[in-house]
């Protein structure tokens, strides 16, 4: 058995879910493919195959049904992961549109295409040939106006010339059945040529087929002039539809499209201006006020307040300084700032963010199989009760033959499943967008519709629930005032990186305390530190090791108690021999985790705080909060208690911000992680909060409800429409003309209430 491969592939002019199951059947059937996942979302399909079959011949099968093909390098199995869009420019990263020239380009035009800076020429060189059949259903992402692309401007075609045959027919009666017929074929010889494409790589039933089955029969019993008329409004509402799925794909484009294209690299001393997409790891970079970043980074000088809005949604700037980390399409605020490139342009956030995307809307849901598989039988079922109509009341009862076969036509033409197909795929794209311009990544349509099922959520403590770092909570006055406390225990802490050491100075720096100079700093190895201040000797320790030095009175030893059942580290001051005061500190929830819980409560979630800290710390936190509180786990714990309540019949989301979380995450039904996009979390959990807000928990889960009642919506839509349209058919009321819409327009109202998903609500 050989390695698998996968090989990705962007592909052009793909966009209701009929033409990405007409691939997909097509490219199954070659030998030596495993597997294949096409998205019409993202215009991408993944190939696995198992180094056996010929990806020419795979490549030039898609090609035949009218679509174009274009190599996004490969990625192996056993090759270590490598990125599947390594070696590319950005202009090729999945999710960018295609250069224009490219969608310009109709029949017969066999272009080699390269992109600014060449392709990945991988071990096979045909995948980088562009070919293009005259697509009737090219609408690549539609790039430029769309009467530029190949399907405008074959609707406007066969648009002219229908007007043109209505003025002559009008002029010459006697021929108008030919006139028709000439106007009609401009547009069916494209549409048929595709359907018969189809018909050979397995898919006979496509929508392409009963359009021409329709427009010939109609011909046949003297329709012409409604054929003519019905294929232009399929036309149309095939037009309608691509700048529909163009809006959806947009919607993810438009992240990347925050990158700036330049940046301005630094190099012994001189500045100069190189393309972003060129910039190594390593590189320094200036960035002047009021430029975005055009790479992630770390701050190596300067510091100025950054707009993080458009990667994380965060409104308010936040203030970032030397070592701080910062994003690519961020923008700069007050100040001039260096950067050092941390990431390659194809693996920062933004890419990164782009491409899971991609991946999630490769995946498909529960649902959209079940309606992939529901098409299937439906679409020959179409056909089957379309010829029954047909043939039957005139053979059994002697009525006219004409009219029942053209009630027999307008069926097979109600009875096409696209917007059915698409209704699933549609809302998923939509909805993975939107989550992801707000920061929140849910990888596939699966953990999409799993999200909203769930009725127990388990977070993390530490960094999820609360900062992950403590902070003072209380300076409290024994011997000396509360600003003399502070002043002095600053002053023994300045230059430790020690968590407590940086949480005091951060208060001082609060309060604007004016630290002063300790000298002779020495440290008693787990009990504390002394130094001499203003002439006299300081201790600041544990109260045990306090209590060596002076006699702690009894009063202050229970206050000391009373803030440790509060779950605080209080550590003494002692000044000159005297008790001075006690500084308590903890690390605090996050502002926004009570109200964070409350949004998942409300929604009827039972919540559950695993920890690996003491019971003590613990569970005072989990009473501010208001949390059920599980403490003093390891990490194998965590997943035994996410595996209790599954078994409870809990469907469990487990929250973490880190690698101790990972069984954890895997365990439960979805496993969602924290924090800045950029660690092993996001490999391993289903779905992740950028911006590790708790409120985003609740936020996702409400978007997947939102989620699964437009699909139902969707659903609705697609078969009500056809459900009314059969019946009026059949007694005559409707024709051909209204069959069409009920078809194409099903599929625009179905799309469009899709595209509703990708309004932000805060």
């Amino acid at each position: 058995m050989n390695a698998t491969t996968q090989a990705r592939y962007k592909v052009g002019g793909m966009d209701c879910a009929s033409c990405a199951t007409k691939i997909d059947t097509a490219v199954r059937r070659m030998p030596g493919v495993e597997d294949v996942s096409v998205s019409v979302a993202s215009g991408t399909m993944t190939v696995k195959h198992d180094g056996t079959g010929d990806l020419g011949a795979i490549e030039k099968k898609v090609v035949g049904l009218g679509y174009s093909l274009r190599a996004l390098g490969q990625k192996a199995g056993e090759d270590a992961r490598r990125r599947g869009v390594e070696g590319l420019p950005p202009s090729a990263l999945p999710g960018i549109s295609p250069s224009r020239g490219e969608i310009g380009k109709t029949h017969d035009h066999h272009h080699h295409h390269d992109h600014d800076g060449g392709h990945d020429h991988s071990h096979h060189d045909h995948g980088t040939t562009e070919i293009e059949g005259l697509h009737g259903h090219d609408h690549g992402p539609m790039d430029g106006p769309w009467w530029k692309s190949p399907k405008g401007r074959l609707t406007i075609l066969v648009g002219i010339a229908l007007a043109t045959a209505y003025g002559i027919g009008h002029l010459v009666p006697a021929y108008d059945t030919i006139i028709f017929t000439a106007a009609m074929l401009i547009g069916l010889v494209p549409i048929a040529r595709r359907a018969i494409m189809a018909a050979l790589a397995g898919t006979p039933f496509s929508i392409e087929m009963l359009m021409t089955i329709a427009a010939v029969g109609a011909v046949v019993i003297n329709a012409s002039e409604e054929a003519a008329a019905v294929v232009f409004l399929f036309l149309i509402g095939e037009l309608l539809e691509g700048v529909a799925a163009g809006k959806a794909r947009q919607s993810i484009q438009s992240l990347t499209a925050l990158v700036p294209k330049n940046a301005l690299l630094e190099e012994n001393s001189q500045t100069r201006e190189v393309p972003a997409d060129r910039l190594a790891v390593g590189a320094i970079i200036l960035v002047r006020p009021g430029d975005r970043i055009s790479a992630d980074g770390v701050i190596i000088a300067g510091e100025s307040a950054i707009d993080e809005a458009p990667v994380t949604g965060e409104s308010t700037p936040v203030s970032k300084g030397i070592d701080d980390t910062v994003f690519a399409g961020t923008i700069n605020g007050d100040a001039a700032l260096r950067v050092r490139v941390t990431a390659a342009a194809e693996d920062n956030t933004i890419a990164r963010v782009v491409r899971l995307v991609e991946e999630a809307q490769e995946s498909k849901a529960p649902t959209e199989r079940f309606i992939d598989r529901f098409s299937r039988y439906y679409a020959p079922g179409v056909v089957a009760v379309a010829a029954l109509v047909a043939i039957l009341p005139p053979l059994v009862g002697g009525a006219s033959w004409s009219e029942w076969v053209y009630k027999g036509l307008a069926i097979l033409l109600i009875g096409c499943p696209c917007a059915l197909v698409i209704s699933t795929p549609a809302a998923i794209a939509a909805s993975l967008s939107s989550g992801a311009r707000r920061g929140l990544l849910m990888k596939g349509g699966a953990v999409l519709e799993t999200l909203g099922k769930i009725t127990a959520v388990a977070l993390d403590k530490t960094g999820t629930l609360t900062a992950g770092r403590p902070q003072v909570t209380d300076v409290i006055a024994f011997g000396r005032n509360a600003e003399d406390v502070l002043r002095f225990a600053a002053a023994l802490e300045t230059g430790s990186s020690h968590p407590l050491a940086v949480a005091i100075l951060a208060k001082a720096a609060d309060d604007e305390v004016e630290i002063p100079a300790a000298t002779d700093a020495r440290a008693l190895g787990g009990k504390g530190v002394t130094a001499m201040v203003e002439g006299q000797e300081v201790f600041f320790g544990s109260p045990k090791a306090a209590a060596e030095r002076v006699s702690l009175p009894m009063a202050h030893g229970r206050r000391i108690t009373g803030l440790n059942d509060e779950g605080k580290t209080v550590s003494v001051l002692v000044v000159g021999g005297v008790l001075a005061g006690a500084i308590a500190m903890r690390d605090e929830p996050r502002p926004d985790a009570r109200a964070g819980l409350k949004a998942l409560t409300d929604a009827g979630i039972r919540t559950v705080m695993l920890t690996g800290d003491n019971a003590r710390t613990a569970t005072a936190i989990g009473k501010d909060l208001g949390i059920e509180v599980r403490a003093e786990l390891m990490p194998e714990d965590k997943s035994r208690i996410v595996g209790e309540l599954k078994s409870e019949g809990y469907v469990v989301g487990k929250v973490g911000d880190g690698i101790n979380d990972a069984p954890a995450l895997a365990a439960a039904d979805v496993g969602i992680a924290m924090g800045g996009g950029t660690d092993v979390a996001l490999e391993t959990a289903d779905a992740a909060a950028l911006h590790g807000r708790v409120g985003d928990i609740a936020a996702m889960i409400a978007l997947s409800k939102r989620t699964m009642r437009n699909i139902y919506q969707n659903i609705s839509i697609a078969l009500g429409l056809k459900a009314v349209f059969l019946v009026t058919t059949i007694l005559g009321i409707t024709g051909l003309w209204p069959a069409i819409l009920a078809d194409t327009g099903a599929t625009v109202l179905v799309t469009i209430n899709a595209l509703r998903l990708l309004r932000v609500r805060n």
